[in-house]
């Protein structure tokens, strides 16, 4: 008998296959941001002004790969440098008015993609979906050393 992790695995690998909020190869035309924008947004919106070290510890990604993604995002008006809040010495990246627009507008869309697929689940299931999907990734952050703030 194979072990649940298999099953696991699988569902996982069709999960990704399916990319409800995101298509390959860039930008569809329905949607506001791009994928890797959305995740930066997200984590700046949650966390506040960050440095592209402090970019780079969260995502585990090169200081290059983080300049190229927040040149992007300043040059779309979503993200801007500003000076340490606290004082420090490497200046900041945050989530500007048009940004958090964007997001939240993107997350609405993305939750309304959810909402078709789960339409006939009870909220109980639904609510334990999510619960379980905090648990995997919660898990996932641990063993990478890389928590994700929650709101």
């Amino acid at each position: 008998m194979a072990r649940p992790t298999y099953e696991v695995e699988y569902e996982q690998m069709l999960l990704g296959r399916h990319e409800l909020a995101y298509h390959r190869g860039g930008r569809h035309r329905s949607h506001l941001l791009e994928r890797s924008t959305y995740i930066l947004l997200s984590r700046i919106r949650v966390q506040g002004p960050m440095s592209i070290g402090e970019l780079s510890d969260a995502f585990g990604l090169d200081a290059s790969t983080l300049n190229r993604q927040t040149a992007a995002a300043m040059r779309a008006g979503l993200a801007e440098r500003i000076a340490d809040p606290e004082g420090g010495m490497a200046r900041k990246f945050r989530i500007t008015e048009k940004g958090a627009h964007l997001l939240d507008e993107e997350r609405e869309r993305v939750v309304r993609s959810l909402d078709r697929v789960m339409r006939h689940w009870p909220d109980e299931d639904i609510a334990a979906f999510a619960g379980y999907l905090k648990r995997f990734n919660t898990d996932i952050e641990h063993l990478s050393m890389r928590p994700w703030p929650r709101p």
